[in-house]
């Protein structure tokens, strides 16, 4: 089986494709080939970065942003702004303080409850990648999202988000149920809580934890969701992708590939070459021996930096269609 027979789309329903890893082995230009390929296969292809490096916009070259923006046919891209969220999360509180009245103020213990729930509530960063992952998930309107993803601990928190997320609202229910009669009191300064008697509020809740039920049913279905770790040959990639798929596992998460960037070519002329290859080539049998259950594929280390459309493009037609490169050679790598 090769990388690209990985690929699952469902007639009318997108495809959801996650790349994470360490920090630093090229998640992002793997993120960037993967979606400029599969939009040269005439996919529509959303690419979503979801780290505030805003690396994104330095490998395509272009400024993305936080709305979705077409870069090429059938590519589009967005970089989630976690200050943005944040300024406008804050404007809508602030704006809800500023109407409320003396007697709103009342019953500080219920408001000191609801304050602590509201700020146990999942980061801005991880709400905006979950609030687009929401988004195209139930429009359908893209054949393909790709998610760049933040460093290990980022991805696996985004990860958790919709069972915090669905406890979250839960808790939010049964706050409104026991706030009872003084709902009305703070329905204008507290977000979500609504008036006791309202069904709207209650509805709207209640759509929300649907919702959110069933992102946790799409993130965990391998026909429509999978992962791909991406490592370079170095231990401690090594161990810390072993890790990040074993939390991936309890998400239920389809993790499909390893992809082992950076592999230096063997060149005989180069004693530090020929030296570094060969401790690749013994990091490269642990990756297989602990994969096993993952497809790995590999990428060579290249002459020069992946950065770009034309390079990105080179880098997709390696990993997809087995396209051989110039690779690195003595001079480059001793300069």
């Amino acid at each position: 089986m090769e990388l690209k027979d990985l690929f699952k789309f469902n007639n009318g329903k997108t495809s959801f494709i996650f790349v994470g890893g360490k920090g630093g082995v090229g998640k992002t230009s793997v993120s960037a080939a993967t979606a400029i390929w599969l939009a040269n296969q005439g996919k529509k292809t959303l690419i979503v970065s979801t780290d505030p490096a805003h690396s994104l916009s330095d490998s395509l070259e272009t400024y993305i942003g936080p709305n979705p923006k077409l870069i090429s046919e059938n590519l589009y891209g967005v970089e989630i702004d976690p200050e943005m969220a944040v300024e406008r999360q804050q404007a809508e509180l602030n704006s809800k303080k500023s109407i409320a009245n003396p007697e709103q103020m009342m019953g500080l213990d219920l408001l000191g409850e609801q304050m602590d729930l509201a700020s146990s509530s999942p980061g801005a960063d991880e709400a905006a990648a979950f609030e687009i992952f929401l988004q195209v998930m139930t429009t359908n309107e893209y054949d393909v999202v790709v998610f760049d993803t933040a460093p290990t601990g980022h991805t696996l928190r985004l990860l958790s988000f919709p069972d915090l997320m669905d406890s979250w609202v839960g808790k939010m229910i049964k706050v409104k149920t026991k706030l009872g009669s003084v709902t009305s009191a703070f329905k204008n300064m507290i977000p979500f809580l609504g008036d006791e008697n309202d069904p709207q509020s209650t509805a709207e809740l209640e759509e929300t934890k649907r919702k959110v039920d069933e992102a946790k049913k799409v993130l965990s279905d391998p026909e429509r969701t999978s992962f791909k770790m991406i490592v370079i040959p170095e231990e401690m990639s090594i161990y810390e992708s072993e890790r990040a798929i074993e939390s991936l596992n309890k998400f239920d998460m389809n993790v499909d590939s390893v992809i082992v960037n950076q592999v230096m070519p063997d060149i005989d002329d180069c004693e530090f070459c020929r030296s570094r290859h060969q401790i690749q080539q013994k990091r490269l049998s642990l990756i297989k021996q602990k994969f096993q259950d993952q497809l790995v594929a590999e990428i060579p280390l290249f002459k020069e930096e992946v950065k770009g459309t034309k390079k990105l493009e080179e880098l997709g037609e390696v990993l997809y269609e087995g396209k051989q490169v110039d690779s690195v050679d003595k001079d480059a790598i001793l300069l």
